[in-house]
């Protein structure tokens, strides 16, 4: 089949002022990184990106003719595709593990999510009740694995109130449960991953509009989504080197067994089996333990693949160390529309925020601070403890900074962060900086 030339890329540079909406943006006059936008080419389609456009760039340059890159593309795949294997285990799955589709067929493909909350509390007091309700969180997952491990039923009532607690943590202000994710320990990775997964999830789902309800559901879900692994050899989980192909084919029966486990458990919702079955189900259809893609894997799937990869590569594990969780993001963004949906891995990215809580950052001033709280409507104006003074001084105590009410120094030079550090630069350990009310 001859290969059709590729259309001519017009690309033409515009003023600020002539941009409309609709328009396909390639290039800022300036670098993209410290932008508010994620992406390296969108199309205009809000009031609100044409207002930043007009406030950060004089012009810009925008695609036209053929060469844009049309939406129609990646949904005109052939609906047979999956083998009929895949097929027949998908039926005799869902007949026999009744998993309810959270359809996904309803994520928008691009755009802003109908967020409907604000903070209601400050990450400070917050934390005061977090604090606790992760205590009680990580008691019941032990209990709870104790359990399944013994072959007792699942104490559903118990997991149901401590999910609720999250919950509503979460719905008041997603930072301070957040920020507790960072404490970590390595030997006590199946329980607290298990947690911290449900933490990611919520805060994800609360980005997203979801409801008191559905967020339960999902939450429900993610603390339980690898009650699986209890049957998975402890050698083949700590294992240092790559697994043997046998090895990996063990592990990727703790999906399966994960829903054998909860199908029998009173009271679980089945749109909270989603997360347990489909949390390794990649958009491309190459992950496990059906190989189902895109829209059959369902939005819990879809919500729950994200935050357990990103979990994972943010944590040390025998076989390897932690990623800062802006390195995450990145790669996780690398992997969007190949094992990720596009559009739940940009609100992933910005319900992080651009840059996470816990990122050590370096300022223009030549400061050197940890990122203390997402700030939800500047996305790059958050609030920083300040820790080295320009000269790499320690300031003691930290200086807490608002990026938000304090946009410039004593000199009237403007105040933003330069750069994102690596995470231990400068010995710097982010976690002895947690915005906590010390008693």
């Amino acid at each position: 089949r001859p290969r059709r030339p590729h259309p001519r890329r017009m690309k033409t540079k515009v003023d600020v002022h002539d941009l409309c909406k609709g328009m396909y943006v390639s290039e800022l006059d300036r670098p993209w990184l410290g932008t508010p936008f994620l992406f390296q080419g969108f199309e205009i389609q809000t009031d609100e990106e044409l207002k930043q456009l007009r406030e950060l760039c004089q012009h810009v340059y925008v695609l036209s003719g053929d060469s844009l890159p049309s939406p129609a593309i990646h949904r005109t795949k052939p609906v047979s595709a999956a083998p009929p294997a895949a097929r027949f285990i998908k039926k005799t799955i869902s007949e026999e593990f009744a998993v309810t589709e959270t359809s996904s067929r309803e994520i928008p493909r691009s755009g802003m999510p109908p967020s409907r909350y604000t903070d209601v509390t400050p990450v400070e007091e917050e934390l005061q009740q977090a604090v606790e309700v992760e205590r009680s969180a990580r008691e019941t997952i032990y209990s709870i694995l104790d359990d399944a491990r013994l072959g007792r039923s699942v104490d559903t009532p118990r997991a149901k109130k401590v999910v609720g607690q999250m919950t509503e943590s979460v719905i008041r202000n997603p930072d301070a449960l957040v920020w507790l994710t960072h404490l970590k320990k390595k030997h006590e990775y199946t329980a607290l991953h298990s947690l911290r997964v449900c933490v990611l999830a919520l805060a994800l789902g609360r980005h997203l509009g979801y409801g008191p309800e559905k967020l339960n559901i999902l939450g429900i879900g993610a603390l339980l989504h690898d009650i699986g692994k209890l049957h998975v050899p402890i050698e083949i989980l700590d294992k240092p080197e790559a697994l043997t192909r046998e090895e990996f084919e063990i592990m990727k029966l703790h999906v399966p067994n994960g829903l054998k486990i909860l199908e029998n458990a009173e009271g679980i919702p089945p749109a909270a089996l989603e997360v347990v079955g489909r949390h390794h189900e990649r958009y491309n259809g190459n992950g496990y333990a059906f190989g189902l893609s895109s829209d059959d894997i369902g939005e819990f799937g879809l919500v729950s693949a994200i935050v357990d990869t990103y979990d994972a590569i943010t944590s040390d594990r025998s076989y390897h160390l932690s990623l800062s969780a802006a390195d995450a993001l990145k790669i996780i963004y690398e992997g969007r529309q190949k094992a990720y949906h596009p559009w739940l891995t940009e609100q992933f990215i910005q319900c992080m925020g651009i840059f996470p809580i816990g990122s050590i950052v370096e300022l223009s001033t030549g400061s050197i601070g940890v990122v203390i709280t997402a700030n939800r409507v500047r996305r790059l104006r958050p609030r920083v403890a300040l820790i080295l003074s320009p000269e790499k001084k320690p300031y003691t105590p930290a200086n807490i900074l608002d990026l938000m009410n304090v946009t410039h120094d004593a000199n009237g030079k403007p105040i933003e962060i330069k750069n994102m550090l690596p995470s231990g630069t400068f010995g710097i350990n982010p976690t002895d900086y947690i915005p906590m009310h010390h008693h």
